[in-house]
């Protein structure tokens, strides 16, 4: 194979994959799309940044809410049939948005399909499903590979980015109000619907093995008649052999959660007020910085080779946060683009690596459930959050909650690097059991 194609379909490649890969982009594209006009169409049909912080918050707990209901129960049931689901809800809000401008009825559809929140000009997140793809994703390649795979996702992730801040040009109104905001802004709802349905179909097409029940010794059940009605049966179960890692993280995580909440969902709401720009604007801005930082993620695994997984999260997550102030201190929406240009190339690096690194460290058998569970806090902490940042932009200074975030994510570097720079990931360290990672990461150690 000539190493231009491997490098874009490498050998290790699979059909699954493929299939992940390609949901990923179109989900991404509505995401992305629906981040960027969402709450600008909100601060023009009359939202106060309280108002939208409001939005925010109640659609980052239904998330937070779904997404550990995703992980306990995708370990036990499969993960497929969320990646098919969640998209779904996704399409029927973007419906919603563009029929109707009724405030409870966004706020719920806003909830159901986590809709609109927004995440600056990231690409990672793909909704409250993503534990069960990235258990799927783990599951479906080998250890040696992971860095690599979840690289292959962010940059999926940013080319599908890229499309949606550019089909924000597709809306030139600003200053409509009340049902002229809606029927303006309706042609990209739809399409946020289209491709959320896109990315749903996609899933469809997956290929996953039969799960077998695990007994409480941690064996699996063979394929007798008792183990098929076992099977029926769905247990919540909490993930015992990784708690060690779990309280760990969600120690970094609720203090990343809480700077991540104060500062991605408002950065089209910020370049709105800070600087007058329209969606059409924000939506360029966000497609470059999509297109520039679409290496980075392929970039990762290599820096991590070279430097280490744990170091290497440690340094990108440090410069992401001294980053965030310069950047709102701009005098101009092309130095503050520019900045957070150079923010966002950074913090696709540290993306797949984080994601990479807390699946690799958990049981296998409870994959699901660590990357729900490890980000719930983090998801709670992103949901109450933005009313600080709503009450600071409306009282304080729209800068003030930026600076905060900035503080909270340096924490949150310092925190990481001390609870886990002693644990290298497999692929780091000699062939080790479960067990004696858990042992090493005791208290007593």
């Amino acid at each position: 194979m000539p190493q231009w194609l491997e490098r874009v379909h490498p050998r290790w490649s699979s059909r699954n994959f493929d299939l992940i890969l390609a949901a990923r982009l179109t989900m991404s594209m509505g995401r992305a799309l629906a981040g960027v006009v969402t709450p600008i169409y909100l601060a023009i049909q009359g939202f106060s940044a309280f108002e939208l912080a409001e939005y925010v918050m109640t659609v980052a707990f239904a998330s937070a809410v779904l997404s550990a209901a995703i992980g306990l129960i995708s370990d036990q049931i499969g993960r497929r049939i969320f990646l098919i689901v969640i998209p779904m809800f996704a399409a029927v809000a973007g419906v919603m948005f563009a029929i109707s401008d009724a405030t409870p009825l966004l706020f719920v559809m806003g909830a159901l399909g986590s809709y609109g929140r927004g995440a600056g000009a990231g690409a990672g997140a793909v909704g409250p499903y993503q534990p069960a793809e990235s258990a799927f994703v783990t599951d479906e390649v080998a250890p040696r590979h992971r860095n690599a795979a979840f690289g292959r996702l962010a940059f999926s992730s940013s080319l599908g980015a890229t499309a949606g801040g550019l089909l924000a040009l597709l809306v030139h109104e600003t200053r409509a109000h009340g049902t002229a905001a809606m029927h303006a802004y309706e042609p990209v709802f739809l399409i946020t619907a289209a491709v959320s349905l896109c990315s749903g179909l996609l899933a469809l097409s997956l290929r996953e093995p039969g799960r077998r029940p695990e007994r409480p010794d941690g064996h699996h059940d063979g394929g007798d008649a008792s183990g098929a009605a076992a099977s029926r049966r769905v247990r919540i179960r909490l993930p015992r052999r990784s708690w060690w890692l779990l309280s760990r993280l969600w120690v970094t995580n609720t203090v990343n959660g809480i700077a991540v909440g104060m500062f991605g969902p408002f950065v089209s709401y910020w370049l709105f007020r800070r600087f007058g720009a329209g969606p059409d604007k924000v939506g360029v801005l966000f497609a470059v910085i999509n297109a520039t930082t679409t290496a980075s993620a392929l970039s990762a695994a290599s820096l991590a080779r070279r430097y280490g997984l744990v170091r290497t999260i440690t340094v990108v997550r440090s410069f992401q946060a001294v980053l965030l102030v310069p950047m709102v201190l701009s005098p101009s929406f092309a130095i503050a683009g520019a900045i957070y240009l150079v923010r966002m190339i950074v913090q696709r690096i540290g993306l797949p690596l984080r994601q990479s690194y807390a699946i690799a460290l958990a049981d296998p058998a409870e994959r699901s459930s660590v990357v729900a569970l490890s980000n719930l806090p983090s998801q709670l902490a992103m949901a109450g959050s933005p009313m600080l940042t709503g009450y600071l932009m409306d009282e304080v200074s729209l800068a003030a909650p930026f600076e905060i975030s900035a503080v909270f994510q340096l924490v949150n570097a310092a925190t990481f690097w001390l609870f886990f720079h002693r644990l290298p990931p497999e692929e780091e360290r000699a062939p080790v059991s479960p067990e004696q990672i858990a042992a090493q990461a005791s208290p007593d150690d």
